[in-house]
């Protein structure tokens, strides 16, 4: 047996509806700013994962395939930001139900683009 400290990674993070709140918030407002005014200045600015979360939000297939992402890659990966890192697992477990449903609730507020 070692005689080394047990490393701690600190108390698991586990997102509240506040916390998705604000993630709906933002996705909203950065999907609107695509639409008003595509993507060029965006896609510098933001990060190359929020730009695919974007992306999917508007149904951008090609700005998908340019970042090599597709609905798969995007979802399982911000399964954990809306759940943490162990509901996240969970739901990619259950073929990202919850995260799907979430994101469908998203492009429901966001409404259609011809409205």
């Amino acid at each position: 047996m070692s005689d080394a400290k047990r490393i701690s990674w600190g108390k698991p993070r586990h997102p509240t509806d506040a916390d998705r709140d604000v993630l709906r918030d933002d996705l909203l407002a950065k999907a609107r700013a695509v639409r008003v005014d595509g993507w060029a200045n965006h896609r510098t600015e933001w990060p190359a994962g929020q730009v695919a979360v974007v992306a999917y939000v508007l149904d951008d297939a090609e700005v998908l395939a340019e970042l090599e992402e597709n609905e798969s890659t995007v979802l399982s990966r911000y399964a954990a930001d809306l759940f943490g890192f162990v509901g996240g697992r969970k739901d990619n477990e259950k073929g990202l139900v919850a995260t799907q449903a979430w994101f469908a609730a998203l492009r429901k507020a966001l409404g259609n683009p011809a409205s």
